[in-house]
């Protein structure tokens, strides 16, 4: 995990979300006051003085980077410091006109990094003092001029709101248009900073493509939770020659715990909030030709009304089909969804194209319950999910999402 030592302020956040598909397709403690000791006699036992005693200062050694007079820095670049003897006590970063940028020391003590990113082609001087035991403190500046503008940028996007709940299972999920490559991620995720409150570490966890990261805890996050996000990468080097198109933030809020867990054993549905089972309904799953995908899912979109269409997939086999409470859980097209036409079929058999059918009443039921976010298992179809077909960080175990990781994750969890 990598995270600032205080939260960042939020400036936005972008959701991308794919085109439209069908069913089937794509803690002080108290001390006691000790009693008052006699003071002891001036001088030793044979009335020699007794020194004072003295404290040495400790040289202090800090470097700083980026080098000075250095041209063309990314303007994502960090004020780095090399200490030993000391810390550091101050950074103080100025543009061209004296104006201070403000930013925030990483939690391990090895930059700063300035709140956005910087402007191009612009002067910049950082001043670092260091101190250390003793008050014997040494004080270095620097200054660096930045590049232009980039030729080639990478796209990116954070699927959070700023302001909105999500539901317990809401991974942090970014994308990255072309997406990174192995040899890059490391850099980049050292940029994807999220803070919890309470604190519930995790880890970033990439998709074999490097099109997007997921971030999440070992288990799903305490309801109530509040998620600081800031992805960091604008004017971040992403590859040979692109850089990252922009930072990206929000702040958001975890709700309560809500899971709906599906059977095709039983084709029942149940649905448990709070550790308490509120409510069973029947459900009809993808038929043999068109099975539904077995899996840790989460709710990626609501919609009230849709249109389902594969003809251009399809062809002459395909439909188009208007949708009420549709709740999508996959990118290849299955959702939860109101289904009159199979009412008598919800608890029996399967008839579905993938998707998970329910009632008119009961979809309208969940709908009115569920926030994006909201985890998704379905069992028992034959059918395996396939991971990142949707949000799937939760259909693995944490010791094989860790892997992902393009850093080392912190020791203890899980």
């Amino acid at each position: 995990m990598v995270h600032l030592r205080r939260s960042l302020a939020a400036i936005m956040a972008l959701a991308l979300i794919a085109p439209l598909a069908a069913c089937g397709d794509d803690p002080k403690p108290t001390f006691t006051e000790p009693a008052a000791a006699e003071p002891a006699a001036s001088g030793s036992a044979s009335g020699a003085p007794v020194p004072e005693s003295t404290t040495v200062a400790s040289p202090v050694s800090l470097t700083i980077t980026p080098a000075k007079d250095k041209k063309n820095v990314p303007v994502s670049s960090e004020i780095g410091v090399k200490v030993s003897g000391g810390e550091v006590t101050s950074v103080t970063l100025k543009d061209a006109k004296g104006k201070a940028v403000s930013g925030e020391m990483r939690e391990d003590g090895s930059s700063w990094v300035p709140s956005k990113p910087l402007k191009t082609k612009q002067t910049y001087e950082a001043t670092v003092v260091a101190t250390g035991q003793g008050g014997a403190s040494t004080t270095q500046t620097t200054s660096f001029t930045t590049m232009g503008e980039p030729g080639r940028r990478t796209g990116t996007g954070l699927y959070l709101f700023d302001g909105n709940t999500y539901g317990v299972a809401m991974p942090v999920v970014v994308e990255f248009n072309p997406g990174i490559k192995k040899a890059d991620r490391a850099e980049v995720q050292k940029r994807m900073f999220v803070e919890t409150e309470p604190a519930q570490p995790g880890v970033w966890s990439w998709t074999a493509s490097g099109t997007q990261a997921y971030y999440r805890a070992p288990e799903f996050w305490k309801p109530g939770t509040t998620l600081k996000v800031r992805i960091a990468v604008g004017g971040l080097p992403t590859g040979k020659n692109i850089y990252g198109d922009r930072d990206r933030s929000a702040t958001s809020k975890i709700g309560r715990s809500f899971e709906m867990k599906v059977d095709n054993g039983s084709k029942k549905m149940t649905v448990v909030q709070d550790g308490k089972t509120v409510k069973t309904m029947p459900v009809s799953l993808g038929k043999k030709s068109t099975p539904s995908s077995s899996g840790t899912m989460v709710v990626m979109q609501k919609m009230a009304e849709t249109v389902f269409d594969t003809t251009d997939t399809d062809g002459a086999d395909g439909y188009r089909t208007e949708i009420q409470y549709a709740q999508r859980l996959t990118w290849s097209g299955q959702y939860i969804h109101s289904a009159p036409w199979s009412t008598g079929d919800q608890g029996r058999r399967n008839v579905s194209h993938g998707c998970v059918n329910v009632s008119p009443s009961n979809a309208r039921w969940l709908f009115d319950k569920t926030l994006v976010g909201d985890p998704v298992t379905v069992k028992g179809t034959g059918d395996k999910l396939e991971y990142g077909n949707g949000w799937t960080p939760w259909d693995v175990s944490w010791e094989k999402f860790a892997e992902g990781s393009a850093l080392k994750a912190p020791e203890g969890l899980g």
